[in-house]
């Protein structure tokens, strides 16, 4: 079985964190994967810039990898190989350039303002009210209102639709992702025999994850498919050609590259990496602010000194560069996905015969890349490596740098680097900055029940029993 037990047994980048800060290495460790198959974690960042970078297209996604996510995300911009990847990427990047993120942040911000009203109403309905002790107030599930809420969002900036999922936790997209993304013993069963079996066999067993997994399918393919025909038919009128559409699907649609099919496999793409990923980010947010609550003062007087009220109709629109003023809640967020990746792991399979770092890697080699050991590793951030620490992203005058102190671009993979990076990172980091500064400047938040907060097992790094908090509204910013 090789290391295979231990990886198995602890939550997914657990075991790699270890092993980069405690087993000695030049950059690459090799360890024996289940039947003692030949595997190698990448540490060091001379070997990341290779695989990720200079030689990316000689290392692909494993079979197993791609064709367990091609189910839900299909062959979108995150699976796609070789020149169907180079072409996809080209054609969507207008939608996620800097220039058009900005145009979202009233967006961003409108859905914030909602997801606190509703998070404010659901308290006040239990209850809750100003004066009440924190320690006494009223419970919420922090994990339900993160994934509404980036579900939401996703939707309307990303498709112009608004799924509804704040207002209505049983709308049948919302319901469908729960049910995909819940953790259950079938999953890692089927996952586990994933390494045993060919991919068709494991389909085949009688099992409820199997019947589950291919009706969600069917239902978001069909919802993406009903948003591309509505998309098409508001396109046509003359109004709407004339001024476009802020939403990426708009932006994708107009460049005339795109198949109905293959955007249909965009928008499964986006739907997931748009909104899974950035909820997990935003519980994770949550969860550190709760453990450092002189960083969440801290950050809560900067929001508040510097936004107009969330709840004010009268307020000016909300825009960029009024965020690019607020430091702390940058530094806070950049050390959220930093200790808190929402990908804690990726494969690559050599594709060829090739080298890593001078080391011969025959074909076929599977290589695992982990941001949550590369971005907690002490020779690269410190011995303080594995503490939130969002002051490491600020300089002596106050203003954010890039690099959080680290000796290397490459010491933070929350977003991986290169032609495979992350598309959508100026949108995922937009909305996620938003996010929280609505929150945090409404509300107080400690964690109701800390010793529960775990992380899961899974393609996403999310608490495995999900995230109590107490939560009461500070007065003076409504």
């Amino acid at each position: 079985m090789g290391h295979f037990a231990a990886l198995r047994n602890e939550p997914t980048g657990k075991v790699q964190q270890r092993w980069a800060n405690e087993i000695p290495n030049n950059g690459i460790i090799r360890f024996l994967h289940i039947f003692n198959d030949e595997w190698l974690l990448i540490t060091g960042t001379k070997a990341l810039a290779e695989v990720l970078t200079t030689n990316n297209y000689d290392f692909v996604k494993p079979s197993i990898f791609a064709g367990g996510l091609g189910k839900l995300l299909g062959v979108g911009v995150f699976l796609a190989e070789g020149n169907e990847h180079k072409l996809q990427r080209k054609n969507l990047m207008p939608a996620f350039s800097y220039r058009h993120i900005k145009d979202l942040y009233p967006i961003f911000w409108a859905k914030s303002s909602e997801l606190v009203e509703a998070m404010s109403d659901a308290w006040k309905s239990q209850g809750g009210e100003s004066n009440t002790l924190l320690s006494e107030s009223p419970v919420q599930e922090m994990t339900s209102w993160s994934s509404r809420s980036t579900l939401d969002i996703i939707g309307t900036a990303g498709m112009g639709q608004d799924f509804g999922a704040i207002k209505d936790p049983t709308t049948e997209l919302n319901a469908t992702y729960h049910k995909v993304f819940q953790s259950s013993g079938q999953t890692k069963l089927l996952r586990l025999l994933g390494f045993i079996l060919p991919g068709w066999i494991v389909d085949k067993i009688p099992m409820r994850r199997n019947y589950d997994i291919p009706a969600a399918t069917r239902t978001i393919r069909r919802i993406c498919r009903q948003l591309i025909e509505q998309k098409k038919e508001k396109l046509a009128s003359s109004k709407e050609a004339s001024a476009g559409g802020v939403d990426i699907i708009s932006i994708a649609l107009s460049s005339g590259a795109f198949t109905d099919d293959n955007l249909v496999d965009q928008m499964m793409t986006f739907l997931v990496a748009g909104h899974e990923t950035t909820s997990a980010a935003l519980t994770w947010a949550i969860y550190s602010l709760c453990k450092h609550p002189h960083h969440q003062t801290r950050l809560r007087h900067e929001i508040r000194a510097h936004l107009p009220s969330i709840s004010d109709p009268q307020a000016p629109l909300i825009m960029a560069e009024q965020f690019d003023r607020l430091h702390f809640l940058h530094a806070v967020c950049n050390e959220v996905l930093r200790l808190h990746p929402p990908i804690t792991l990726t494969l690559r399979q050599a594709a060829q015969n090739t080298t890593i770092a001078g080391h011969r890697v025959p074909k076929g080699t599977t290589i695992m890349i982990s941001p949550a050991a590369t971005n907690t590793t002490k020779t690269l951030w410190g011995p303080d490596a594995e503490h939130f620490r969002p002051e490491r992203w600020l300089n002596a005058d106050n203003t954010v740098n890039n690099s959080g102190g680290a000796s290397s671009n490459y010491a933070f993979l929350t977003f991986l680097h290169g032609p495979r990076s992350c598309i959508g990172q100026a949108f995922a980091r937009a909305e996620f900055a938003v996010l929280v500064a609505g929150l945090v400047g409404r509300f107080e938040f400690e964690l109701a029940e800390p010793d529960r907060v775990v992380t899961g097992a899974g393609m996403i790094a999310r608490p495995r029993f999900g995230m109590k908090v107490r939560m009461r509204e500070v007065e003076g910013w409504r």
